[in-house]
């Protein structure tokens, strides 16, 4: 009996002594079903795995372009056969930068400075015209904007008179050496004369090329003459002759009749100037036409713009074709960015060139 109490008191004093065969059962039946548990969510993330596409490497990238394409970046990016490049693209903030520059050594020299004055000038004076015109001022419409006397009218006559002597610089300053070509024309289309176009191409070397000099071999040029160089082919003199191009490559013979009009554009600039100074200086604002002023300034204008038009279109064409001369800078950047495998495309834009549309077949 006393045996009995003194179990009895010891199951109350340890009451998890009796649960423990109870507990050491759970356990394991818990850790049974972790295991299970840890096992299937390996199975799931292994198929999830499986499910993922494979990561590739730098190297599988590369072989996973299409063989054409790599050709065919390849053929864009390469240089020409005797080695040349084109200059590379710099970004918006380099080429910002080297402009600035550039432009400062050109403003910091005496004609530089000139000019800078005189484009200013033109500008200012001209959009001043532009905005009377626009009655963009009504303060100086008084009693009307058309009143000969109003602010507004004579303001456009002084900025008339002022934008008249501007122009006189370039028509007039100009007009001995654009006559002088307009005289080697007239030799070559009159008289018959070839040297008058062989002189002509010499001046005009950067944009203009001669019938026949697409034939001539890359390395001929003014310090490479060979005797049996066809005289038609060679300026006057023969120091004007256009360099060997950079790319191996001679750019096809300018049609003469664009030296033709780019004369006769400029020459007729020059006597558009002299009828506006008839017109401005020989008149007064009170029996001076009223379209004659408007007239002369836009053929003027016009037709000199046209003229620089196709010498700047021909000779952005020559410098696709032949070359530009690369700087140490340049030849630098080039260097440095095939270190890196950054490649530049072998063009004046260092650009992917377009893709020529293919003409469909009309009996399809």
């Amino acid at each position: 009996m006393v045996q009995s109490k003194h179990s009895a008191a010891q199951s109350l004093n340890h009451p998890n002594d009796n649960l423990s065969p109870f507990n050491d059962r759970n356990m394991e039946n818990l850790k049974l079903v972790t295991s299970e548990q840890s096992l299937a969510s390996r199975q799931v993330s292994q198929q999830t795995d499986n499910m993922k596409p494979a990561r590739l490497s730098s190297d599988d990238v590369t072989l996973a372009v299409p063989a054409a394409r790599v050709a065919e970046e390849t053929d864009y990016t390469r240089p020409f056969d005797n080695g040349y490049h084109f200059p590379p693209k710099y970004s918006w903030k380099e080429s910002t930068k080297t402009g600035l520059a550039s432009f400062w050594k050109f403003f910091t020299t005496p004609m530089g400075a000139f000019w800078t004055f005189y484009g200013l000038n033109v500008v200012a004076w001209g959009g001043m015209l532009f905005l009377l015109l626009c009655n963009a001022a009504p303060a100086m419409c008084h009693p009307t904007c058309n009143d000969i006397n109003s602010p507004r009218r004579k303001w456009v006559e002084w900025d008339s008179q002022v934008l008249t002597g501007l122009f006189c610089v370039t028509a007039f300053g100009l007009a001995p050496w654009r006559f002088r070509d307009l005289w080697l024309l007239m030799k070559y289309r009159i008289k018959g004369q070839q040297e008058g176009l062989l002189r002509l191409a010499g001046i005009h070397r950067s944009w203009f090329r001669l019938p026949g000099t697409e034939e001539l071999s890359p390395d001929i040029g003014p310090d490479n003459l060979p005797a049996d160089v066809p005289k038609q082919c060679v300026t006057i003199p023969q120091e004007k002759m256009p360099n060997a191009p950079l790319t191996g490559i001679r750019a096809p013979a300018t049609k003469v009749w664009k030296m033709d009009f780019m004369i006769w554009c400029m020459i007729v600039n020059t006597l558009a100037q002299v009828g506006l100074c008839g017109i401005m200086w020989g008149m007064n604002r009170y029996d001076r036409p009223s379209w004659s002023t408007g007239f002369l300034v836009a053929i003027g204008c016009i037709i000199a713009m046209v003229g620089g038009l196709v010498m700047w279109l021909e000779g952005r064409k020559v410098k696709r074709i032949e070359g530009v001369p690369c700087s140490e800078r340049d030849l630098q950047k080039l260097a440095e960015d095939k270190e890196k495998g950054i490649l530049h495309y072998n063009n004046i834009k260092d650009k992917k060139p377009k893709e020529k549309k293919k003409l469909s077949d009309p009996e399809k």
